[in-house]
C-alpha cells in the first residue's frame, strides 16, 4: 500500500514584515535657505563666531581686579586661599561660612548659599597660584589691601584676580556654545540660523557684564552649562539609547545644583521640554523625567543637611532683608512691580547698576501703576505661554524659562536677600533671546522679495549686537575694582546704602595713601559726608557707625568717633576685634594729651579682652604720665602760695 503524503501545498509568498510601531521620526536636518551661504549653518562656524564675539566684547576685563562680592568669596575666603585642603570644607559649608565667621555672625539669608561648584575651582587655582598652609591663612586674611596695593603680596594677588578673569571669560566663551549647541540640537532643530541669533543676542547683551565682569558670578556661568548639557544629554539618551548619555545628564543636573539653586526649574523644564520637541505624551514625559527628579531629592537632602537656620535677627536687617520695613501690602506690590524692570532692562539695558539694595527702590502699595503694569504685562505672559503649550510652540519654551527663573528671584516665592540684581536674570535672559530670533526671523520673512528680507534679517542682527557691544565693552570698565565701581555706580542708584557706604570706605581709603594732607582731610570728610547719608537712609546700619568713627579718628575727632563706636558696639556686641577699634581711639586720645579720656577708653579694652596685654600696659603708661603731670602741676602752684 502506498505511503500517504500530505497533499501539497502552495508555499506561501514572503510578505513584508509589518513596520513596527516607533515613535515619530524627527527630522534632522533644518530647513535651509538659498540666500543664506551654507557654511553659515555650519556647527564649527557658528561655534567661532560667538566665541570670538565673546572674547571681543569681555578681553578688557583682562586688567581687573575685584570688586563686590569678590571679597566675601575670594578674598577673605580662608577655604580657597587653602587649594586643595579647602575643599573639603568649601563642599560642607555654606558658601559665605568662612565670611560669617570671621564677623562672628552665622547664616544671614532666608535658604542659605549652598552653591560650591565655582568656590571649588577658585581653590584650585589659588594651588597654583600657591596655596597658604591652614594655620597660616589667618595672617592672610587679616593682611588686607591698601588702597595703591604696592607691596609685593598686593601685586601677586592682583596679578592672580587678573588671571581669574581671563579664566571668567573662557567659561562665558564655553557657555555661549554650550547654549548654542543646546538650541540647534534641541529648541531650533529645523532652523539652525534662530539659534544662532539667539546665541549672538545672549552673547552681547550688556546685562550680562556683571556676570563675567565680576568673577564671583562664575556660579551663574557654571550653572548654565550645566543646565544646557543636562537638556543635550537627556535628549541624546532618547535619541541615541545609550545609557552612558542617561548617566551624563544625570551628574550634569547634579553638578547644575552645586553650581547654583536655579537648577530647581528642572523639575518643570525637562518634562516640558520632551513635550514641545520630541512629541511625548504627558504621561511619557514625566515618566522619561523620573531620574531626574531623583537627583534633584538627592541634592535636597544633601543641602538641607548642610545649610545652617538663618539667624534671627538678619531678617530684620534691611541689606539682608530690603523689605524689613515694609507692610505685608507694600511688600507684594513692591516684589510685583519690581519684577517689571527685568523686562525693562532686557529690552533697554541702560543704565545699569551693580546694586538695587535699600532704598534703591522705594515701596509701592497697589495704587502705583507700575504694579499693575507688571500684573498685567506678566499675567499676559503666563497666559501665553499656556495657549502655545496647547500649540506645541517655542515660544511655551522661551516663556517658560524665563518666567520660572523669574519666579525663583523675583521674591514672591523666595526671600533672596535683595530687591533685583542683573545677575539674577542671567538664566531668564535665554529666553527672552530665543523669543527676540523668533520674533526676528518671522519679521523678516514677512519682507519681500526674500533676498531683501534676509539682508534685512543680517543688517537688524548686526545692529542690535554692536550697540549691545559698545555698551557692554563701555561698563566693563566700571568692574575693574570696587572704587570704579560705586563711584560709577552713585550716579544710577543714588539712594543705595550699600552703593554709598562703598563710596565712603573709598574716600577713607583714598585718604590712607594721599601724602598731602589737604587733600587727605578732604578725602576724609568726603567720606564722612556720604556715611552720613547711609545712616540717614539706614540709622541702624552697624558698618556705617564703625566706619564713620574710622574716618573721625583720623581726622583727629576722638570724641566723634567714640560716640559712633559707642553706637556700633550698642547694635552689634560681638563685632569682630571691636577692642583693637577702641584701643586705637585711646590712643588717638593719648596722642591729643587726653589722658583720662585714654585711660578710661583702654579700661574698657581690657574689660572686652582681659588677655589684650598691650591695653594694660598703655593704662600703666598712662597713668604714670598723669600722675607726673600732677606732681609737676602740683610744685608749679606751690610758690605762688
Amino acid at each position: 500500500m502506498a505511503k500517504k503524503t500530505k497533499n501539497p501545498q502552495k508555499k506561501p509568498t514572503p510578505q513584508p514584515a509589518a513596520p513596527k510601531k516607533q515613535e515619530a521620526v524627527i527630522n534632522t536636518e533644518p530647513v535651509r535657505d538659498s540666500f543664506i551661504p551654507s557654511w553659515l549653518y555650519d556647527f564649527k562656524f557658528q561655534a567661532i563666531i560667538v566665541a570670538l564675539l565673546a572674547l571681543v566684547l569681555y578681553c578688557n576685563t583682562f586688567e581687573h581686579e575685584y570688586a563686590l562680592d569678590d571679597t566675601i568669596v575670594i578674598v577673605k575666603n580662608e577655604y580657597v586661599h587653602e587649594g586643595f585642603k579647602g575643599i573639603d570644607d568649601i563642599m560642607t559649608k555654606d558658601a559665605f561660612d568662612s565670611y560669617y565667621r570671621q564677623f562672628n555672625s552665622s547664616n544671614q539669608l532666608s535658604g542659605g548659599r549652598y552653591r560650591p561648584l565655582s568656590i571649588v575651582t577658585f581653590a584650585i587655582e589659588q594651588q597654583f597660584f600657591g596655596a597658604v598652609e591652614p594655620e597660616k591663612v589667618d595672617s592672610v586674611l587679616e593682611r588686607g589691601m591698601s588702597y595703591e596695593m604696592k607691596s609685593k603680596a598686593e601685586q601677586q594677588f592682583l596679578h592672580n584676580m587678573h588671571i581669574r578673569h581671563v579664566f571668567n571669560v573662557l567659561w562665558y566663551m564655553a557657555c555661549v556654545v554650550v547654549l548654542l549647541y543646546f538650541l540647534r540640537y534641541i529648541v531650533f532643530r529645523d532652523n539652525y540660523i534662530m539659534a544662532l541669533i539667539a546665541t549672538i543676542l545672549f552673547t552681547a547683551h550688556p546685562i550680562h557684564t556683571e556676570v563675567v565682569a565680576n568673577v564671583k558670578s562664575r556660579d551663574e556661568i557654571m550653572s548654565l552649562i550645566l543646565i544646557c548639557s543636562t537638556f543635550i544629554f537627556s535628549f541624546k539618551y532618547y535619541d541615541q539609547k545609550k545609557l552612558s548619555m542617561l548617566i551624563a545628564a544625570m551628574v550634569s543636573l547634579f553638578l547644575a545644583f552645586l553650581a547654583k539653586e536655579y537648577a530647581i526649574t528642572m523639575i518643570l523644564l525637562i518634562p516640558l521640554a520632551f513635550y514641545l520637541f520630541r512629541d511625548f505624551s504627558i504621561s511619557k514625559c514625566f515618566t522619561a523625567s523620573l531620574p531626574y527628579f531623583g537627583v534633584v531629592g538627592l541634592y535636597l537632602m544633601m543641602r538641607f543637611s548642610i545649610v545652617a537656620p538663618m539667624n534671627a535677627s538678619s531678617d530684620n536687617d534691611l541689606l539682608n532683608n530690603p523689605y524689613a520695613n515694609a507692610d505685608k501690602q507694600q511688600q507684594l506690590a513692591t516684589k510685583i512691580s519690581t519684577s517689571l524692570n527685568y523686562i525693562k532692562l532686557l529690552l533697554f539695558p541702560h543704565p545699569l547698576s551693580s546694586d538695587y539694595s535699600y532704598n534703591t527702590i522705594p515701596y509701592k502699595d497697589f495704587r502705583h501703576p507700575q504694579v499693575w503694569a507688571s500684573l498685567l504685562i506678566h499675567g499676559a505672559l503666563f497666559r501665553q505661554m499656556f495657549r502655545y503649550f496647547k500649540q506645541k510652540h517655542v515660544l511655551c519654551f522661551a516663556l517658560a524659562i524665563y518666567l520660572l527663573n523669574l519666579l525663583i528671584v523675583c521674591n514672591l516665592i523666595f526671600n533672596i536677600g535683595g530687591t533685583m540684581g542683573e545677575r539674577l536674570i542671567f538664566h531668564s535672559s535665554v529666553g527672552f533671546c530665543i523669543a527676540a530670533a523668533y520674533f526676528l526671523y518671522k519679521g523678516m520673512e514677512l519682507i519681500k522679495p526674500a533676498k531683501a528680507g534676509r539682508l534685512a534679517l543680517a543688517g537688524c542682527v548686526v545692529l542690535i549686537s554692536t550697540l549691545y557691544g559698545f555698551k557692554t565693552i563701555d561698563r566693563n570698565t566700571a568692574w575693574k575694582n570696587d572704587e570704579t565701581l560705586f563711584f560709577e555706580d552713585i550716579k544710577t542708584t543714588p539712594n543705595s546704602v550699600l552703593v554709598n557706604s562703598n563710596v565712603a570706605s573709598s574716600y577713607i581709603n583714598m585718604a590712607e595713601a594721599e601724602p598731602d594732607t589737604v587733600k587727605k582731610y578732604e578725602a576724609l570728610r568726603n567720606g564722612v559726608k556720604y556715611y552720613n547719608k547711609v545712616l540717614e537712609i539706614h540709622p541702624t546700619f552697624v558698618s556705617g557707625f564703625m566706619n564713620r568713627g574710622v574716618a573721625y579718628l583720623k581726622l583727629n575727632i576722638p570724641d566723634s568717633a567714640k560716640a559712633n563706636y559707642d553706637m556700633a558696639r550698642k547694635l552689634y556686641p560681638n563685632y569682630p576685634k571691636l577692642y583693637e577699634v577702641y584701643y586705637n581711639l585711646g590712643v588717638c586720645y593719648y596722642l591729643s594729651g587726653r589722658l583720662p579720656d585714654a585711660i578710661n577708653v583702654w579700661r574698657e579694652v581690657v574689660k572686652m579682652n582681659p588677655q589684650y596685654v598691650l591695653a594694660q600696659q598703655s593704662i600703666n603708661t598712662a597713668v604714670m604720665q598723669l600722675q607726673q603731670q600732677q606732681i609737676q602741676a602740683a610744685q608749679q602752684q606751690q610758690p605762688q602760695k
